[in-house]
């Protein structure tokens, strides 16, 4: 574990850690000499050699000073380096994490939010408050049995004996601790993630009457599955207390055994008998502690394990140095072949380009690759294979702030910070001045939303943007958009779910965007694709099976063709009472809303 914490605190805190370790490992041999130095005392005062005497108790009372130093230093140091360790991980962990590629976080969030609290806490623990039981423990009954080797090499022999016996049974004693731990954390994690699910979901479970005792099946499966694992691991670490407690506690009756044996054979006197004992029990309370701690510490051991794992986790490769973009706003897929699993590809030698200020429309079933297209050219992931050159670079070949500062993304699902409205819209530009924000925020329809909220722009619009309504959250993000004015804007079915005000407020912004940015639209609805430069149609396989211009495609009869007719008949749906469910559509042109 000691190497485990040097990795975590790194090459400018690790001599600080050792300096620490150096006092502990003091405290400990100084506590063995101080409570060995009664067996001369004894002698001395049984021989009536006074005078040795208090030399043997002055000896003894600066030992006992140092003790109390090097106790205090210890201390105040494990305080430190605690404090440090965690600061330390915490900072590690948050740095590194943004490093990682957006895939890597795919089923780990319970297990990241147990790192993050419980892991680092537990860690920081060990670091100073487990450490010192630990190394003291060792160090002062290692003390101890040299000291008797030299005042009565019989009792030491014992001393010196057991001392495998005990280290076999504390090794088994963690081990059981340590398999009960990795159950137990496996359980809580996924605990976390029925709980966070459970929390995510209201909205649908309300719905369908699955708020009650009983009625979420998967969460009371996990509290159930870590109540088992949690029981489980309470016998695992009561048989180990039991082994380590049962093997110290038999070496301290053979101890007492022989040492009796010897008095009575006359070869030790009554005095050293009890001194010797009473040193021996110094050999013995370090050890039952480490039985007690040394759960804690595998436990801990554990933690800074999967510590390890993530700041193990391989970040996606960053350059020094971008490389040059010759031109802005232009967006290529050369032969590009991707999967979030190895075996189940997603795209499949996707090639294109969307010319700088054009209009890309991406048409294909769910499934096709769509969403994927833009979270590749903002580079969420890499390609398996085939290059995605953003600005007529490589976007392996430039940093993520450089990528960054070319692209708007507009999603379909909007998260808002818990701040005010002005503060959401200046996160697309934080140097921006009022005037663009209020530019930016009169297109997107945000001033209107302002305007009849009670706080005017200076009202919370809750976590995730919940004192807002879908629409709203959307218009702050197009308001970002906007603001940021990227020479490329990806959106994923931004109008999707929009009533008709916020529609026509989107639709205006989106075509202030056109003019300005490359667009690349995701999009179900007709209206947003028929004015596209060039359309694109996927298929299934993630592969384009036609491309070409809104007439174009519908003179081929193909694929978009039948999508178009899907649409057509879709938009002939209406609700109404004592009318017929289906319309008939007599403009096939008409806006439709799906």
């Amino acid at each position: 574990m000691i190497r485990q914490l040097r990795a975590v605190l790194g090459p400018e805190h690790q001599s600080a850690y050792t300096v620490f370790l150096v006092w502990v490992g003091a405290y400990g041999i100084l506590q063995g000499l101080a409570v060995s130095l009664l067996i001369p005392i004894a002698r001395a005062l049984a021989a009536g050699d006074y005078p040795a005497t208090w030399v043997w108790i002055g000896v003894l009372a600066g030992a006992v000073l140092l003790c109390a130093i090097a106790h205090y230093v210890q201390a105040m140091r494990g305080f430190r380096i605690a404090l440090t360790v965690l600061r330390t991980m915490h900072l590690n962990i948050g740095d590194h994490l943004v490093t990682l590629p957006l895939g890597w976080f795919s089923g780990r969030v319970g297990s990241i939010a147990q790192i993050a609290s419980k892991g680092t806490l537990a860690a920081g623990s060990a670091a100073a408050h487990l450490m010192t039981p630990l190394a003291v423990g060792i160090a002062a009954p290692a003390t101890v049995t040299l000291l008797m080797l030299i005042f009565d090499w019989r009792l030491g022999l014992v001393l010196l004996v057991a001392a495998p016996l005990i280290w076999v049974a504390g090794r088994v004693a963690a081990r059981l601790i340590a398999r009960s731990e990795l159950r137990t954390h496996a359980t809580a994690v996924d605990a976390s993630d029925r709980v966070i699910e459970f929390a995510r979901n209201q909205g649908a479970l309300r719905a369908a009457g699955r708020t009650g005792d009983g009625h979420y099946r998967p969460l009371d499966d996990a509290i159930d599955a870590q109540q088992r694992a949690v029981r489980a691991s309470l016998v695992d670490s009561t048989l180990g207390l039991l082994l380590n407690t049962i093997v110290i506690q038999a070496v301290f009756a053979v101890l007492i055994i022989v040492a009796a044996l010897l008095a009575l054979g006359g070869s030790l006197s009554g005095i050293d008998l009890l001194a010797l004992l009473g040193v021996s029990t110094r050999f013995i309370q370090p050890l039952s502690e480490i039985g007690e701690f040394g759960g804690a510490v595998r436990q801990a051991g554990g933690e800074l394990t999967r510590i390890q794992e993530v700041m193990e986790a391989a970040p996606m490769p960053v350059p020094d140095a971008s490389a040059a973009r010759q031109e802005p706003g232009r967006i290529e897929f050369e032969g590009v072949s991707f999967g979030y699993e190895p075996e189940t590809p997603v795209l499949d030698g996707l090639t294109f380009t969307a010319e700088p200020r054009t209009v890309t429309a991406l048409v294909g079933p769910s499934g096709s690759g769509k969403t994927t297209i833009t979270r590749l050219i903002a580079r969420f992931w890499d390609t398996t294979s085939g290059s995605v050159r953003v600005g007529g670079a490589d976007v392996r070949a430039q940093t993520t702030e450089d990528l960054m500062a070319q692209l708007a993304l507009v999603f379909q699902d909007v998260y808002l910070f818990d701040d005010t409205l002005r503060a959401n819209i200046r996160l697309g530009k934080p140097d921006a001045t009022e005037a663009e924000i209020d530019e930016a925020a009169a297109l997107a329809g945000v001033t209107e939303i302002a305007e009849r909220l009670p706080l005017g722009w200076d009202t919370p619009v809750g976590e995730a943007g919940s004192a807002l309504s879908g629409g709203e959250r959307q218009r702050v993000s197009i308001a970002r958009a906007l603001l940021k004015r990227a020479p490329i804007v990806l959106l994923d079915e931004a109008t999707a779910a929009l009533d008709p005000e916020n529609e026509r407020y989107v639709s205006r912004s989106l075509e202030r965007l056109g003019h300005e940015a490359t667009l690349l639209i995701i999009a179900h609805k007709l209206v947003t694709v028929t004015g596209a430069d060039q359309i694109l149609v996927l298929d299934e396989r993630g592969r384009i099976a036609e491309r070409g211009k809104h007439e174009q495609l519908l003179a081929l009869g193909g694929r978009y063709t039948a999508f178009w007719n899907e649409r057509a008949r879709a938009s002939g749906w209406r609700l109404a009472a004592g009318a017929p469910a289906q319309m008939p559509l007599t403009e096939p042109n008409s806006s439709p809303s799906t």
